[in-house]
């Protein structure tokens, strides 16, 4: 990351649903932005969550097959941190 801001890749994780959603407040969201400028880790990790979304989002979690679901889940808690 870029000393641009002071927003680390850490908290543009823990923000990022919140940023997807449309929730941040203002200052939170310029700061999220200016990251996501200077960061392309960060900027690609953005689009990956907003392609998934995309393509999954709007399937209903009752849809879902339990092993299916619980393949997903497993894959996101193994996940490099």
């Amino acid at each position: 990351m870029n000393d641009v801001n002071d927003l680390d890749c850490d908290e543009l994780v823990e923000q990022v649903t919140a940023f997807l959603d449309g929730v941040l407040d203002a200052d939170a969201e310029r700061r999220f932005v200016e990251h996501l400028a200077v960061c392309e880790g960060c900027d690609r990790y953005v689009e990956q969550l907003r392609q998934t979304i995309g393509t999954l989002g709007h399937l209903p979690g009752d849809d879902l097959p339990g092993a299916a679901r619980d393949a997903l889940l497993a894959a996101f808690r193994q996940r490099p941190s």
